[in-house]
């Protein structure tokens, strides 16, 4: 079982000249998403509200098999609202109750059978929800993965963000972010030079997407070059949910290699330059299939180029 925690809500995507589109997203929910498009067993922790947008985000997830525990409670489900440049690049603003009323005992019990347990933008940074996504990656045996995901319209203050960002960096195992976030949170310092010292913190692989540039990783095994590979040549149509899609791909890469549960860290270890090579270019042809879509329109298996 893989289990994603942190933020549900739907994205009001708008593009000068036409009509607005509503779209089911939140970074979490999308891996959640993109690891069952993917094959796996998922569950989604996260909350939702008894509206149509409510009705709209449970629907999203069931209909892709992802289990969803935690049923709608009465607060409105939150927005995203998305202008898309010229580009096709997107920012935000949002309208946001990020909480989960869920006990400790609640959360052992829903991450006893989990062997990988993916957290991070909003939820792991935004109160009083943050606390509870802490307080899970505390108690889970199992591969720990992050994505910062920084949103510096809801967290301006880049220290606090930090500071979090930080503390989830010392417990997780594989990290994902992008080279903005690396950049806001570390303005005076490389962003090679920003994946390294978490390593040191206690990551074992941290992996930098960099846009048209392609991924970079560094991990305890690849020594402190690490390796690169190109994106994926594809007509952008938007960029909504690339990063979601790569973190979704890269999950499921090392789950098909039973990287996964409390012996994950000495796994993530033995990995060597060409099979890291080989699991960014999955990740990253799968970032390629949804930034060819309109929307956070995650692929399956069989959209991927080796089928893998």
């Amino acid at each position: 079982m893989l289990t994603v925690i942190g933020e549900a809500l739907v994205d009001v995507v708008s593009r000068e000249g036409e009509e607005p589109r509503a779209h089911v997203g939140g970074s979490p929910m999308n891996v959640a998403v993109g690891l069952a498009r993917l094959g796996h067993d998922v569950q989604f922790l996260g909350r939702y509200g008894r509206d149509e947008y409510g009705r709209q985000v449970a629907d999203h997830l069931e209909g892709n098999g992802v289990r969803l525990p935690f049923d709608a409670d009465a607060l409105p489900t939150s927005v995203a609202q998305a202008t898309l440049d010229e580009t096709g690049a997107a920012s935000y603003d949002f309208q946001l109750d990020w909480s989960l009323d869920v006990s400790p005992e609640r959360i052992d019990e829903l991450l006893r059978d989990t062997d990988a347990l993916h957290a991070g933008s909003i939820g792991a940074m935004l109160e009083p929800g943050a606390t509870v996504v802490g307080q899970a990656l505390e108690r889970a045996r199992a591969l720990i993965s992050y994505d910062p995901n920084c949103r510096p319209s809801i967290i301006p203050d880049s220290s606090d963000a930090r500071a979090r960002a930080e503390k989830i960096v010392a417990l997780s195992h594989v990290i994902k972010a992008s080279d903005e976030d690396l950049l806001w949170l570390y303005p005076h310092r490389s962003i090679e030079d920003s994946a390294r010292a978490w390593l040191k913190a206690g990551a074992r692989l941290v992996v930098v997407t960099r846009g048209a540039m392609g991924p970079w990783a560094v991990s305890r095994g690849t020594g402190r070059d690490g390796v690169e590979v190109p994106a994926a040549r594809v007509t952008v149509a938007d960029t909504v949910g690339a990063g979601d899609s790569f973190m979704a791909a890269l999950l499921s890469g090392l789950a098909d290699r039973n990287i996964l549960g409390p012996t994950a860290a000495s796994a993530l270890d033995e990995l060597d330059g060409a099979q890291l090579t080989e699991l960014l270019r999955h990740a990253a042809a799968a970032a390629g299939v949804t930034v060819s879509r309109s929307g956070a329109d995650l692929p399956t298996r069989a959209d991927l180029p080796d089928h893998a």
